[in-house]
């Protein structure tokens, strides 16, 4: 994903199928990366891998030479680093001179020339539409009126100092009612109703064997820290990670009134509870496979696993009474969570109950607790200052209600000459993929029609949905009362699925993010209106450009569709085994060359890459770039002209595109953190990574063999 849609329970399959976490790729996930021994350099082992020669140019007629500038074709020539080799170290070749005069903004954890600049702009354009929205004397319509009032709310820095903490006493004093493990189990469903999720997760999925149903599905869940390795890992930085948590836990319930002792005593409770959580819970690697994700149950099912909780009684509670079908994720956790809430004692499980609901209502609190949080999220990304307040209101009504804020930006800023560009591309990018296809020795041709039918009926929507959500909740003048009420609409729009047919035309996303991302069960691709934008869609660049920029996002979610987890699903959107044996012996061969090739590289001194973690990103970007490469070739074939930018030629320019969408610098804590979280490699890696198992690549810049950028073994999967 060029994102990260909200689809918890299928978080590994659906999320992971996208080109990057933006602005949340908010903003991008990957760190800036030392440049290793052999920077760049594919490392993948024999099987799987190819010793090429340089490729040769396809013959083309000659054709007549345009001398411009890079400004002029959409490309940045003060981002280029002339002094670095590209044959080397391409990443720092086309961001070097970026790189060295671009500072991270205070507020930030990263900033990337690419989804960071668009996504300031973007944020510039939503802020003005709520101020103009919340403005009295401004004449409203009634999505006005609602994005208005929320957004209103969350900047009423006054009254939430004045009555935020008496609403969360409110809350707390619920929470505190709880005696014994039965009253617990009771108040679960209130609590998820509410957005807090202890323990585990709830959501509406598409069943994984019949794509056109709708069944409930259950995640772990009930973690503080970003991952279960951050309470499993014994090294020195996860230790002092756990030692600043289990602080910050004592000090936010001393500001929700606990006493320092009691606060100590709890925030120690909390991180027994999580850290027995954390071991039963599946690793990020094993959420990558989506066979064993899918454990169809039932309620009789997990009812067996964990009997302390009262299924029927629990699903009756948030209205879907009768419920049958479902699905688990990871038995084993709910299996260790029956021993969790029967082995812990009742203040132990009330102190785990109060933390979570103080955690999940922070940032609608008074600005304390707002600091408190911050000050975790410092420990965790290194970020220097927080975000100011009405950046943090526009995020917020964005999330609450997205396609209502959508509505005025589409207006202002989805222009439809971009619709129709992409709609060019992906029809491009779709021949070149049936053209690569019949070129594959090692697939079948059982298994290359079925993958040709998958490609084929693979849909795609841009720029913003054809029908328009509602939000059918209260919103006042409480900021964490909204909050609530939003979290609460979301988790019943959802469950309403249940039992109804796909709406194949659902977006995972609001229209103004920064992002896209690839559906393996609805077998589609989303380009939201908010990444058509430049660097990666620029109306007044070229087509080189704009294929190793949008062209690359357009081939990476296409790529998606048959990545290591995308693969195991049909074109209808079914988890089941299409392909031949043979076929998929030689694909895993194939991948597991770029998962030994990137788990080489070394983002920071002693912390290598998690090349299985990354293999479905890696394998999209080289599959990405190689079809939009392909694509351009075939847009640009009877052109009688060819625009020479700065030395660069069309070719040099689109790998110059490729690489300066990905330009970025990221603080060190995030980027370690980001190594450990993230299924996306860190630019640089994802630039050379990429480019280096390429031979077009080479051919372009005139690297011999050998060299970082033109290896003598490259990994090549399609």
């Amino acid at each position: 994903m060029f994102g990260k849609p909200s689809v918890r329970a299928v978080l590994a399959v659906v999320l992971a199928a996208a080109a990057m976490l933006a602005q949340s790729c908010g903003g991008p996930q990957t760190p800036p990366a030392k440049t290793p021994k052999a920077a760049g350099t594919a490392t993948g082992t024999a099987a799987g891998s190819s010793a090429k020669p340089m490729a040769k140019k396809p013959s083309m007629p000659p054709r007549d030479k345009k001398q411009t500038t890079l400004a002029a074709v959409g490309l940045d020539g003060s981002a280029l680093d002339k002094s670095a080799d590209p044959c080397k170290d391409f990443y720092q070749y086309a961001c070097g001179g970026w790189i060295k005069r671009t500072e991270i903004p205070g507020d930030k954890t990263r900033w990337v020339r690419s989804f960071s600049e668009i996504h300031e702009r973007n944020e510039k354009d939503l802020h003005q539409i709520l101020e103009t929205a919340r403005n009295p004397k401004t004449k409203k319509t009634k999505a006005q009126k609602k994005i208005g009032a929320y957004y209103s709310a969350c900047m009423d820095e006054k009254r939430i100092a004045r009555r935020a903490k008496g609403e969360l006493k409110a809350l707390l004093r619920t929470v505190r009612r709880v005696r014994n493990v039965k009253q617990l189990v009771k108040l679960l469903p209130w609590l998820h109703r509410n957005g807090v999720w202890a323990f585990f997760d709830l959501s509406a999925e598409q069943d994984f064997k019949d794509a056109s149903r709708v069944i409930a599905v259950l995640d772990q869940s009930g973690l503080g820290l970003p991952d279960r390795d951050y309470y499993t890992k014994q090294d020195k930085k996860s230790k002092q990670v756990r030692e600043a948590y289990v602080e910050h836990v004592a000090r936010m319930l001393v500001l929700a009134g606990e006493r320092p002792g009691r606060a100590k005593r709890a925030a120690d409770a909390v991180m027994r509870i999580e850290t027995e959580l954390a071991k039963v819970s599946k690793t990020r690697v094993q959420r990558r496979n989506p066979q064993k994700m899918y454990n169809k149950i039932d309620v009789a099912g997990v009812a067996k696993l964990t009997p302390v909780v009262d299924w029927k009684r629990y699903f009756k509670t948030l209205d879907k009474p009768g419920l049958s079908e479902l699905s688990v994720t990871a038995p084993k956790f709910f299996a260790g969570l029956q021993k969790v809430l029967t082995s812990s004692t009742p203040r132990d499980l009330g102190a785990y109950l109060v933390w979570h609901v103080v955690r999940s209502s922070a940032h609608a609190l008074s600005q304390k607790f707002v600091d408190e949080a911050f000050k975790l999220k410092q420990v965790l990304t290194g970020q220097k200052k927080q975000r100011v307040r009405w950046k943090r209101c526009v995020s917020a009504t964005d999330h609450a209600l997205g396609e209502l804020l959508a509505q005025p930006f589409i207006k202002l800023r989805f222009a439809g000459d971009s619709k129709a560009s992409v709609q060019r591309m992906v029809k491009a990018i779709g021949a070149a993929f049936s053209r690569e296809i019949n070129k594959l020795g090692w697939m079948d041709d059982k298994t290359r029609a079925l993958a040709r039918e998958k490609m084929q009926k693979m849909a795609y929507l841009i720029g913003y949905p054809g029908k328009w959500r509602k939000y059918n909740f209260k919103i006042g003048k409480s900021y964490l009362a909204n909050s609530r009420a939003a979290r609460a609409h979301h988790l019943a729009r959802a469950l309403k699925r249940i039992g109804k047919p796909v709406d194949r035309e659902r977006w995972e996303m609001s229209p103004p993010t920064v992002n896209a991302y690839y559906h393996p069960l609805k077998n589609h691709m989303v380009f939201p209106a908010g990444i058509l934008q430049p660097p990666f869609y620029n109306a007044k660049a070229n087509v080189a450009v704009n294929m190793g920029g949008m062209g690359m996002v357009v081939g990476h979610e296409l790529t998606h569709g048959f990545d290591d987890q995308g693969s195991q699903f049909d074109a209808l959107g079914n988890l089941r085994t299409w392909w031949s044996k043979t076929a998929r012996s030689q694909f895993k061969t194939r991948t597991k060359c770029v998962v030994n090739q990137y788990s080489r590289y070394e983002p920071l001194k002693g912390l290598h890459l998690n090349g299985s973690l990354t293999q479905g990103e890696n394998i999209a970007d080289m599959g990405g770039v190689k079809l939009a490469y392909r694509a351009f070739q075939a847009m640009t074939r009877r052109n009688k002209t060819e625009q020479i930018a700065d030395g660069h030629d069309e070719a040099q320019q689109f790998f110059l595109s490729v690489g300066q969408i990905w330009c970025a610098k990221y603080r060190p804590a995030y980027a370690r953190m980001a190594v450990r979280v993230d299924p996306h490699s860190p630019p640089r890696f994802r630039v050379n990574g990429s480019l280096s198992n390429l031979p077009a690549f080479a051919d372009a810049f005139k690297c011999a063999p050998g060299t970082p950028m033109n290896p003598n073994k490259t990994c090549s999967v399609w």
